[in-house]
């Protein structure tokens, strides 16, 4: 499967006094890549919501730091999915900074809930193709 990929400078706020990127800011920074992802298939998040009635949450995310991101790199978060979601969906993510240092690196799983019922469901149909159609091009 396609790696996905988002760019963007560290801003001011997302620093603390030593001038480095605080350690809650990675989980942000893993969901903009994600939300890029699907837009990039065709699929954004609120679409699957609104055309499907399926939520989309996070069941779990984890995450390793190995090297500081600090004001003024410009990053890059990742998002890739190595296997077609089925009744969850694990996204391998990493974050590196302009020199291609490894900031940090981590997975996120995220479920399918019905969203009259709120009981897991597995993955749209409608997803998996889109998932599927891209692992083929």
């Amino acid at each position: 499967m396609a790696v996905f990929e988002t760019s963007f400078p560290v801003r001011y706020y997302e620093t603390d006094l030593m001038g480095v990127v605080h350690h809650s800011n990675y989980i942000r920074y893993f969901e903009n890549a994600r939300s890029q992802m699907l837009v990039e298939l065709g699929f954004p998040i609120q679409e699957c919501e609104k055309q499907l009635g399926i939520f989309v949450p996070i069941v779990s995310v984890e995450c390793h730091f190995r090297h500081p991101a600090r004001m003024g790199d410009v990053l890059t978060a990742t998002a890739e999915v190595t296997r077609p979601p089925l009744a969850k969906m694990v996204i391998h993510q990493t974050v590196r900074n302009q020199r291609g240092e490894l900031c940090a690196e981590g997975e996120v799983v995220l479920g399918f809930i019905d969203s009259k019922t709120f009981r897991p469901v597995r993955c749209p149909e409608a997803v998996c193709r889109i998932f599927e159609e891209h692992n083929n091009d």
